[in-house]
């Protein structure tokens, strides 16, 4: 039998061609001056549009901005999601999957991790996609031996017959804080060129701050 047809209609399809376009401009733009540099009338000179002709596809440069914003979580998500499923979901696995992805596009990397842009406010919906990165990070920080953590304590609700599962769980929130402030502390350290000079070889060192929090 062969493959169902498309259900996108030709206008739809060079909708989708177009926005996917801006979006490589604006990476163009990012990559060569960083996010401040965003400019949707910029990539509508490159383009061959009008200002008014490119905002029927991002209605300001926030909503441009909002999606690429999406798509380097939801890149990260995948990136982890596959480690785990390729079965290095352990957090030595997820750690080196992590540095991997920052250095495969460190721009990608600082539009999450990095400083807010200015003027621009987030949308609710990618509090929920980093929630989701915790949630795997902590998912393998639960198999790491307990031991004490020099994170602050995580208040969790109180449930009848729950002490164990809470302290278990809160255990594996505090190593999986510590994962993300140890690990993006060197990342970001690193990708902003700040090793440079020193005699420091960035990879042993993340690898070293990678052991120690498995070792935990």
């Amino acid at each position: 039998m062969g493959e169902a047809a498309s259900t996108t209609t030709p206008r739809e399809r060079y909708r989708q061609q177009v926005r996917s376009e801006i979006k490589e401009r604006a990476w163009e733009q990012i990559t060569a001056a960083g996010t401040s540099a965003l400019s949707l009338n910029g990539i509508a000179r490159l383009m061959g549009l009008s200002g008014t002709g490119l905002y029927r596809y991002f209605t300001s440069r926030d909503a441009l901005l909002t999606e690429l914003v999406h798509d380097a979580y939801q890149s990260l998500v995948g990136t982890l999601r596959t480690a785990a499923a390729q079965g290095k979901g352990d957090l030595a696995g997820l750690g080196q999957a992590l540095r991997i992805w920052a250095l495969d596009d460190p721009q990608r990397y600082f539009l999450v991790y990095g400083p807010p842009v200015p003027g621009y406010r987030a949308p609710a919906d990618v509090a929920a996609l980093a929630a989701e990165i915790m949630d795997i990070l902590t998912d393998a920080c639960a198999d790491v031996p307990d031991a004490p953590v020099s994170t602050p304590e995580t208040p969790l609700a109180d449930g009848p017959g729950q002490s164990a599962v809470r302290a278990e769980t809160a255990s594996a929130q505090r190593l999986a804080i510590s994962f993300r402030t140890r690990l993006h502390g060197v990342l970001s350290l690193e990708l902003s060129g700040h090793f440079a000079g020193m005699e420091c070889d960035p990879a042993l060192l993340y690898q070293a701050e990678l052991d120690l929090l498995v070792s935990q």
